[in-house]
């Protein structure tokens, strides 16, 4: 997963590292400045980080138009997600509309699209993770989507990225209102609002979602939980930690089909 420089670079300069496949967002459908700075602060001492960053970007039409300068990568096959998620000042229950704004601006720039409904900082975001509100949501995206695949006569895979904390039986209600809706894979996990594991030290209270090596085992849990629930084949992309090709590994044994990277 990767922020956006106004050139389009850092996809390119990525796709030039080796990365087979490159998520970028969460983009809005308006430019938002995200919430007040300081708003990133590193807990090295856990090989963590700890963002509050709010989904700052310059709205739909600048990022589109900024992965639209993203050629290398692209024409050497290299495969692009695209993040959508919803503004701060849309009320939670209006979200489906900033998602569908979404979707009709990436569908014909992306090779799978992202559904972020986890980050810890959009308020109320996460609600849209409850059964009714995630059938309803994914729902209107599934209708939208068949609407756009015929109209650009290409159907672009959609992935619903879900947080790291999430008991047993939100995951299995999570994984069949997946299977219900036709959605094509998901993304375990974000980061995540615990903090046992960083407890005591400098910035361990500051808001946000924590992310790298504390993450690790509870993504594996919900990786594995999410395999047992939806069965061999079904796509998802382990994510959460992963700080070494042992790493990586490991979430590929806990039952991922693919592995991203965000912090370490």
């Amino acid at each position: 997963a990767a922020g956006l420089d106004k050139n389009g670079r850092c996809i390119d300069g990525l796709g030039a590292m080796g990365f087979g496949f490159i998520e970028v967002g969460t983009v809005t459908p308006k430019g938002q400045p995200g919430n007040p700075k300081p708003r990133m602060f590193r807990l090295p001492a856990k090989d963590a980080l700890i963002n509050r960053l709010g989904f700052n970007n310059e709205g739909l039409p600048a990022f589109l138009a900024n992965v639209q300068r993203a050629r290398s990568f692209r024409a050497a096959g290299g495969i692009l997600g695209l993040n959508i998620g919803k503004n701060a000042a849309t009320p939670i229950e209006d979200a489906a509309s900033d998602y569908l704004a979404g979707l009709d601006g990436v569908y014909p720039h992306a090779d799978y699209v992202t559904v972020n409904i986890s980050s810890p900082n959009t308020k109320n975001l996460r609600a849209l993770q409850s059964d009714a509100a995630l059938d309803a949501l994914l729902g209107a995206l599934q209708q939208r989507r068949q609407q756009l695949a015929a109209q650009h006569g290409r159907q672009v895979p959609l992935f619903v990225k879900i947080a790291p904390d999430l008991d047993l039986p939100q995951v299995g209600v999570i994984a069949a209102t997946l299977r219900h809706n036709g959605i094509d894979g998901v993304i375990a996990t974000n980061t995540t609002i615990a903090r046992d594991a960083v407890a005591g030290l400098p910035h361990a209270e500051e808001a946000g979602g924590l992310s790298g090596r504390p993450v690790f085992d509870a993504s594996n849990r919900v990786i594995a939980q999410l395999r047992d629930a939806l069965g061999a084949g079904y796509p998802i992309i382990g994510v959460g930690g992963v700080l070494s090709g042992r790493d990586a590994q490991a979430k590929i044994a806990a039952g991922a089909t693919l592995v991203q990277v965000y912090t370490g």
